[in-house]
């Protein structure tokens, strides 16, 4: 499956979050979220596991506790079922990659 960045809805997801479903299927999704200064996404947990890559800017990434500074180019894998968030201290896109994929995401959009 072809996704063309052009074509991928922009969703407001609120509080400075905006996300694209980008490519996926039943196993696997990929998401890119855009986060303004000051966007925080809650601490939550979800049963798929995740792999985080920050394209560009600078977020503070909290992982079962444990805060660390990410910047462009770093990377984060999240076991299923652990406690995290982010919050951006810069303008900041990273891309969220699910396995398998989040079809919560999928019905938010419909």
């Amino acid at each position: 499956m072809y996704v063309f960045h052009k074509d991928a809805e922009l969703q407001n997801v609120g509080m400075g979050l905006d996300r694209r479903i980008m490519a996926y299927d039943e196993e696997l999704m990929l998401v890119e979220v855009t986060m303004d200064t000051g966007a925080v996404g809650a601490l939550h947990t979800h049963p798929h596991h995740q792999v985080d890559y920050l394209v560009s800017g600078c977020v503070e990434f909290e992982l079962e506790g444990d805060k660390r500074i990410m910047r462009a180019g770093d990377s984060v894998v999240i076991p299923p079922n652990a406690v995290h968030g982010a919050r951006a201290l810069e303008p900041s896109v990273l891309l969220d990659i699910f396995a398998p994929m989040r079809k919560d995401f999928i019905q938010a959009k419909e």
